[in-house]
């Protein structure tokens, strides 16, 4: 790793830029890569050592694996037994017209690519945490919703302590308070905590976990039921595109 990936400064007037544009626009998933990458400082360049430290980390790193290799193949997941973690995140994916690459498009974005890593390894590693994300979704329970995908950024931020996840949520509280009250500052701590008491993610082995049953994987990683956020989460709310 160069000592320019581990030192990487954070930028809060980007930062900054971004969240107006996101509040402004909360389905321009553009702008949360803008945020997050601007404020990661060294976040995931220690994610990366920790990842390193497990034998799944060294295989990936060594060959040289990519978990949307194995999330494009639909017509694998879609053949997987019904109540695996790896169909349901077929039917969650594909059921709402998604793609595994979805989030690709927007992290590669021109605004956030000048923010690209010398080192691979990190480039890899940081692949791997955007493509796990709907994987979160299907097992957690958070919904596309804005607010659903608000709790699964602070779920998210207690597993990775990225600064930029950080301020997404605090200002997602604020925006999606003023609507749905103070049970979403509720909800978001329960999800905070949540991602607290849970496994590693990064260090699991997604290919692996796919093929067994939803429920048992969530026992397995000690993900529970977000009952503040079904309890809060209105009937109808807006996907996220």
């Amino acid at each position: 790793m160069t000592g320019a990936d581990r030192r990487r400064r954070a930028r809060p007037l980007v930062a900054a830029r971004a969240l107006r544009q996101l509040v402004a626009n909360p389905e321009d998933t553009v702008r949360v890569f803008e945020v997050i990458n601007a404020m990661a400082g060294p976040a995931l360049a220690r994610g990366l050592e920790r990842f390193r430290r497990t034998e799944l980390g060294r295989r990936v790193l060594a060959e040289r694996l990519d978990l949307l290799d194995l999330l494009r193949d639909r017509e694998k997941l879609r053949t997987l037994p019904e109540g695996t973690l790896g169909r349901a995140y077929h039917d969650f994916v594909y059921g709402e017209s998604l793609t595994a690459d979805g989030l690709v498009a927007a992290s590669t974005n021109e605004t956030v690519r000048t923010y690209g890593f010398d080192d691979p390894d990190l480039a890899r590693f940081g692949a791997r945490m955007r493509d796990q994300h709907d994987l979160l979704h299907t097992l957690t329970r958070y919904g596309r919703d804005p607010f659903g995908e608000v709790c699964l950024l602070a779920f998210s931020y207690a597993q990775l302590r990225n600064r930029g996840i950080g301020m997404i949520v605090l200002v997602g509280a604020w925006w999606i308070g003023r609507r749905l009250g103070f049970g979403v500052v509720r909800a978001l701590w329960q999800a905070y905590r949540a991602g607290q008491r849970a496994i590693w993610l990064p260090g699991q082995d997604w290919e692996a976990l796919l093929r067994m049953p939803l429920a048992d994987v969530r026992r397995h990683l000690g993900i529970r039921e977000p009952s503040v956020y079904l309890e809060v989460r209105p009937a109808e709310l807006p996907a996220m595109a």
